[in-house]
């Protein structure tokens, strides 16, 4: 059996490329299991002894308000994890010759785009997270690497952490209004997809840039539409707002209109289109517990 390293493995995507793919034997390299991106040390032995060649690095710090909070420190637990742990797991790939898949973001674009994003534009991350996470970017891409752009991830079943899709979904079966942005898109993704993306890209080894995200962009509130309308939900329970309004009256991180990426690479060199929001929603309908 196929050995793998990862970090990050216990999370809301880890945990489901783990379930999704039985033919590797995983090793989760987390603090869960004694283990800390901070702390090269402990990693030591399992990059020096496992016989993979792969190490799958999903561990950041991904609360974008609280990472907003901490802008330009870089003592600051953001900065640390996201920058420093990639680093580090960098220096180990280097060490023991392994081949690093990172995850990244659609976060590190500014959104002022009006087509969607493809692996050739340049990064201009809005706000402190994904500044942090480009910076890792460009630290990962100085080995023999994959960066695996995702955005909005999204499953049927995970208790310890409610993505944005089912978070919708329990306000409307709660019987809340939702106020969503109308003028702000975004293109959520299918966990199932990355977990089969990323076999694809253990057994390949590729190096560069891929947007491994779903085949339809949309707005939050186009979004929770959808949402509704799947799961026989009350729409009226959904309005719309705009972000640029938002945005003009609070003191908020940054946003970025435009989130769409463009997933027309992956496609074409790995020949497996990922689902797009209509027909994800339907899979996790019949998965859901």
């Amino acid at each position: 059996m196929t050995q793998i390293l990862g970090t990050g493995l216990s999370g809301l995507v880890g945990s489901r490329i783990v379930e999704l793919n039985p033919d590797y034997q995983f090793t989760d390299l987390s603090l869960d299991t004694g283990k800390n991106i901070l702390d090269p040390q402990t990693l030591e032995a399992d990059f020096k002894n496992n016989p993979t060649d792969t190490i799958i690095h999903l561990a950041a710090f991904t609360d974008t308000a609280s990472a907003w909070q901490q802008k330009g420190d870089k003592s600051g637990s953001c900065y640390q994890i996201n920058v420093v742990g990639a680093q580090n797991i960098v220096d180990l790939c280097r060490k023991h010759n392994k081949y690093l898949i990172y995850i990244s973001t659609d976060f590190v674009f500014d959104g002022t785009k009006t087509t969607p994003y493809d692996e050739t534009d340049s990064p201009n991350p809005l706000d402190w997270y994904g500044q942090t996470k480009y910076e890792a970017e460009k630290i990962v891409a100085n080995i023999p690497s994959s960066i695996i752009r995702i955005a909005y991830p999204y499953r049927a079943n995970f208790s310890q952490k409610v993505d944005l899709i089912r978070k919708i979904k329990n306000n409307l079966e709660n019987n809340q209004v939702c106020t969503l942005f109308n003028d702000q898109i975004t293109t959520p993704t299918l966990i199932d997809d990355i977990a089969t993306g990323l076999s694809l890209i253990i057994r390949n080894k590729p190096t560069g840039i891929y947007h491994l995200v779903g085949s339809s962009s949309q707005s939050p509130y186009e979004m929770a539409l959808q949402i509704a309308k799947t799961f026989n939900l009350d729409q009226n329970l959904i309005k719309p707002s705009s972000l640029q309004q938002y945005l003009k009256q609070s003191k908020v991180r940054p946003y970025a209109l435009n989130g769409a990426l463009s997933n027309h690479k992956f496609i074409s060199e790995f020949g497996t289109t990922p689902h797009t929001l209509s027909s994800g929603l339907q899979i996790i309908k019949n998965q859901i517990l």
